[in-house]
């Protein structure tokens, strides 16, 4: 069993751990704060240990040389850098992965090789979450947008509306609305429990359906489950910092963008740094601010600041104010199940959007991508097949001959730049990427060794 060493027990830390443990890894967590790590001790079967995360006595005592996967995510950026560095000067751990925000330093590829701080792989879990952001934006109607091969295949969640061409239709109608179009539909929820999609399952106004199609058709299969489609031109953020700012430096020419900001000095910066944009300094839950730039005509709101309470309000004003549709950051999760989906339309975890990206690393297998649906109920990993029919037990075979776990769900293939959806008589092929969508993650190590290649491929 690979055994994982987190450093830092913040939002990240604590939501990987939990992760990593429920999937039987062995984890051990270090922090400085005692009060960080008791809870972690209490509820979790872990290891936790009191200590400053770059000290080599530290990381001896919490087990580094015998560690598969540092991952340091401290909230300094130095330490998280030096950390790295004594992992793999003194104890050798195989793999490091380090939390880096600062632009700058970022900026700065070189400071990270082997003979800089010998940091694998980064992780900024401001970027993850704004590029999250920008694909919400881009497919206004979705509550969820994953990439697969590099964009080439996108699985999106959407709400049936009322009105739709599919609303009180059966799945197998779809096909005839889509002529020559492929998608797949790997789940659907209704009140919060999944259904297994089959051709004869009936949707329902308010169902959540997740589907995965090339990006070139995700348009059209959306226009079926939604009755209106409205772009989006007018952006409203709340919070000016490294999310806010980051997504509206992305989106300042092509929208409409303003920014609300309660700290002078940083309206004052965002002022300076988005010309494009319009800068308000004041409180997001002010009323007559909001009425004042009519906040009723905003197509998007979305609510970004760091503190949970502001973003809820904030967004459930703008909503009753007449906002079209409101996103918000919410750091902890079980905010994040009682919301989603009421007065406030998306509810985004910063720890689980950036779960993914680590989990990419820790999951045994050629992985590329892990995606974390439903607030971690459920998963949509991108493999690569390896091998042939005699060392593969995926690669040279129909996937009707696959024996998938029972939630399983091998939905498409990436081959070249060709996104093919995974019908019972398609046959994987070598260095095919292989979409599955899991809603059990018990079942996740099967999967792992479903495409595991036999001893002797390499």
């Amino acid at each position: 069993m690979p055994n994982i060493l987190i450093l830092g027990a913040g939002r990240v830390g604590t939501s990987v751990a939990e992760q990593l443990v429920h999937e039987n890894y062995n984890v051990t967590i270090v922090d400085e704060n005692p009060h960080n790590l008791q809870p972690l001790a209490d509820k979790l079967d872990l290891r936790t240990l009191v200590g400053y995360a770059a000290n080599p006595t530290t990381l001896t005592n919490a087990g580094a040389a015998d560690a598969d996967l540092l991952l340091a995510v401290t909230p300094s950026d130095e330490l998280n850098m030096v950390a790295c560095k004594i992992a793999h000067t003194l104890f050798n751990v195989p793999t490091r992965l380090g939390r880096i925000r600062d632009q700058d330093l970022l900026a700065r590829p070189e400071l990270f090789n082997t003979d800089g701080f010998a940091i694998d792989h980064i992780i900024t879990p401001a970027q993850i979450v704004t590029d999250l952001l920008k694909r919400l934006v881009e497919t206004p109607e979705a509550l969820q947008v994953l990439d697969f091969g590099h964009g080439r295949a996108k699985m999106v969640a959407v709400r049936v509306e009322a009105g739709a061409h599919m609303d009180g239709k059966d799945l197998a109608t779809l096909a005839q609305y889509l002529d020559k179009i492929d998608c797949r539909v790997v789940s659907i929820y209704r009140k919060n429990k999944r259904i297994q999609p089959d051709g004869s399952t009936i949707l329902s106004v308010g169902d959540e359906v997740f589907f995965l199609a090339a990006r070139k058709d995700i348009r059209a299969v959306i226009g079926q489950l939604r009755a209106t489609e409205r772009a989006i031109k007018r952006i409203t953020i709340c919070g000016g910092g490294n999310v806010g700012y980051r997504l509206a430096k992305a989106l300042e020419n092509d929208y409409q963008v303003k920014i609300i900001e309660v700290n002078r000095e940083r309206a004052q910066w965002l002022a300076e740094q988005l010309p494009a944009c319009l800068i308000l300094r004041g409180e997001a839950t002010d009323e007559n601010l909001l009425d004042n730039e009519q906040v009723d005509r905003c197509d998007l709101f979305l609510a970004l600041t760091s503190d949970d309470e502001d973003n809820i309000m904030s967004s459930l004003l703008a909503k009753q104010m007449g906002a079209r549709k409101v996103v918000a950051i919410i750091n902890r999760s079980r905010y994040v199940d009682l919301l989603q989906g009421g007065k406030i339309d998306v509810a985004i975890s910063p720890a689980q959007a950036t779960i993914g990206a680590l989990l990419a690393h820790v999951r045994q297998g050629d992985i590329v991508a892990v995606h974390s649906l439903r607030r971690g109920e459920a998963e949509a990993i991108e493999l690569i097949a390896h091998g042939d029919r005699s060392n593969s037990r995926v690669v040279g075979r129909k996937v009707e001959e696959i024996k998938l776990p029972q939630g399983a769900n091998l939905a498409a293939l990436i081959r070249g730049e060709k996104v093919i959806m995974a019908h019972h008589d398609t046959v994987i092929e070598n260095e095919d990427h292989v979409i599955v969508f899991i809603d059990n993650k018990r079942h996740i190590r099967e999967i792992e060794q479903l495409f595991a290649v036999k001893i002797g491929f390499f």
